[in-house]
């Protein structure tokens, strides 16, 4: 059969033109991310043969074989595990067939000195051998079919795939070294590398030379020794193969758990953001292992989705070998593990956050917005311990601050925890509706991810009996907190403040005016430096969360707000001089659109008729220059 050429994926042809020529300084890295995809596919058909041992024919002792050809300059990696078939070869090696792919991409800039770190966290696997090698060849043969293949590529675009010959399954991939990459023909620097980046591997990797067969690691399942016994090195490159990364682990729990049923477990953290984080599409990167024998790496169930950052692997002495994954789904025993399991991962974070604050603002930077949706939807045995993870930017202090720390710092007569949710913190730290709040000292939480207004919406119950109140809802209820300076305290420009307004009749006119546009007017007790801004009455949905569900065609229309009047603003002191002299001109009534217009303005909503706003604005400076 003759080769037919064909064309990576875009995205592909932009990884390797990268890859190609500064991925890393330390290119030994190739050589792991080969023997890692080896062992993985040994891994998936040690399990596929519990259920049908014709596909292993036999030879059910798996190995990955590492060969050089010295006059031919090439370098091979061999194992005799799962293989592939023509259309595995374009979908695994012509294409990424990984959720957030696309928001990678879209993340590289062109210039090679940015996108190397970048790429180094997400991972490229396969395409790594062209640091090294200037032509690839793949032979492979899936297990269970008699068909075998070759693909072959120059990483410039382009490769071909054909029918070959291979008596036996699995896969093999030889490198045609480049010129400066010979190191990787001499035996001492092959040794060392697998020690280095894959001792940890469990199935066993083997220098043929001459004929014979030189063990070159431990071939031990890592999870199963001592923690005494292990490096942090060690560590670190068995995170680095379960999780297809390139950064260290942020944190590392190793442990036994025996009782009514025995399991180990090695977890990671990342210190890196993955890109496909919050891809609808991604899970968790956790793999199921029965004694040792891998069995899924998507057992839904095993740990909760918002802990899908969590990397490494659980294995269960207990499971039988031959169960379907559509059993482990309901199985009690993996319930029971998936508890504990949480529940460990959750006291390590708590530690953590206790003794090192700052490390831990690192972590809640990249994954506490995944954290927190732990704290919405169906009931969750451990909310509590999540409610004491979560941190909070706040309108007070510069440092995150928990749930805990903020009672201890709550002012007296102040009977909720007050919060404020908006699409940025710069948005949310520009609201009128903190202004009150800030005269009186008041701490109000600042939150900005999409999640934020649906986990706090539904804490009906508070923490420690005090309720959460958004500070765009109801009425503020500041009365019953002293001010945060004393009476008579002057403000910033050394006057005294001002006495109020008596603003009954302006309320009545600005009514008139809105109609129905508002739900009702208001004299503000938020306010302090704005004239005006809109609220969510007591008992209608949050503004911000509304605007969400708006955004997402759940609700149809804005619900008409209140709209609050600031009684010390010189704005409103002046219209309510006018109302009071009897003036009913349509200054007024500009003044009441205009003042409606901006508290929208303010609160990140577009103003309904665009142009009829400039008009009125021009009108208003128009009178300002003849005054």
């Amino acid at each position: 059969m003759a080769s037919t050429k064909r064309s990576f994926q875009a995205e592909v042809s932009k990884l390797l033109n990268i890859v190609a020529h500064s991925l890393y300084s330390e290119r030994e890295v190739f050589l792991r991310e080969l023997i890692s995809n080896a062992a993985d596919a040994c891994d998936k058909l040690r399990y596929l043969a519990l259920t049908d041992d014709t596909l292993v024919s036999g030879d059910t002792n798996f190995n990955i074989k590492i060969s050089v050809d010295q006059k031919n300059k090439t370098l091979t990696i061999s194992d005799n595990g799962i293989g592939m078939n023509e259309n595995e070869l374009d979908e695994n090696l012509g294409t990424i067939a990984r959720s957030g792919t696309g928001a990678f991409v879209e993340s590289l800039s062109g210039d090679e000195s940015k996108d190397v770190g970048l790429i180094g966290q997400f991972g490229v696997g396969f395409y790594s051998a062209f640091m090294v090698a200037e032509k690839v060849d793949v032979i492979t043969r899936k297990a269970g079919e008699q068909d075998a293949w070759t693909w072959s590529s120059d990483g410039l675009g382009e490769y071909t795939v054909e029918k070959a010959s291979k008596e036996d399954r699995g896969s093999s991939i030889t490198l045609y070294l480049k010129k400066d990459a010979k190191e990787f023909l001499e035996d001492l620097r092959l040794r060392t590398i697998v020690k280095a980046y894959s001792d940890h591997i469990s199935i066993p990797i083997v220098l043929v030379k001459d004929k014979e067969e030189e063990s070159l690691n431990e071939a031990s399942a890592i999870w199963t020794r001592q923690k005494k016994d292990i490096t942090q090195d060690q560590y670190t490159e068995f995170y680095r193969h379960v999780s297809s990364g390139y950064d260290e682990p942020w944190m590392t729990s190793h442990w036994r758990a025996e009782g009514r049923f025995d399991y180990s477990a090695l977890l990671f953290v990342p210190s890196k953001r993955p890109f496909d984080l919050f891809h609808p599409d991604r899970k968790h990167r956790v793999k199921l292992y029965v004694k040792k024998v891998f069995i899924t790496d998507d057992c839904e169930g095993l740990v909760p989705e918002y802990l899908r950052f969590v990397k490494g692997i659980i294995d269960c002495e207990d499971l039988p070998l031959n169960v379907s994954r559509e059993l482990l789904q309901k199985n009690q025993m993996l319930t029971s593990i998936s508890t504990a399991v949480t529940k460990r991962v959750l006291n390590e974070l708590k530690k953590k956050a206790e003794k090192k604050p700052e490390e831990y603002a690192e972590f809640w930077e990249n994954f506490g917005a995944v954290l927190k949706e732990g704290l919405y939807g169906i009931p969750n045995e451990h909310k509590n311990s999540l409610l004491e993870l979560v941190r909070f930017k706040s309108s007070t202090r510069d440092d995150l601050v928990s749930l805990k720390d903020y009672l201890a710092g709550m002012k007296d007569g102040q009977e909720n925890i007050y919060y404020i949710t908006g699409e940025s913190q710069e948005a949310i730290k520009n609201s009128p509706h903190l202004e009150g709040f800030a005269a009186k000292g008041i701490e109000v939480l600042l939150l900005s991810d999409p999640i934020d207004d649906f986990w706090i919406s539904s804490m009906f119950e508070g923490y420690e009996d005090k309720k959460f109140s958004s500070v765009t809802k109801g009425s503020a209820e500041l009365e019953n907190v002293e001010d945060a300076k004393d009476k008579g305290a002057k403000d910033k420009k050394g006057q005294k403040k001002s006495k109020k307004t008596d603003v009954s009749l302006l309320i009545a006119s600005i009514k008139l005016t809105l109609g129905e546009s508002v739900k009702d007017v208001k004299e503000s007790i938020r306010l302090t430096d704005s004239a005006c801004c809109l609220v969510a009455d007591e008992g209608d949905m949050d503004m911000n969360l509304e605007r969400i569900l708006r955004q997402h065609q759940q609700v149809a229309d804005a619900a008409p707000r209140v709209l609050e009047i600031n009684p010390t603003h010189p704005l409103i002191k002046g219209l309510v001089k006018k109302v009071k002299d009897g003036e009913t001109d349509p200054v007024l009534e500009d003044a009441a659109l205009l003042l409606f217009d901006q508290a929208k303005i303010m609160d990140g909503e577009p103003v309904k008729d665009v142009k009829a706003f400039a008009q009125r604005m021009s009108k208003v400076m128009e009178l300002s220059l003849q005054a």
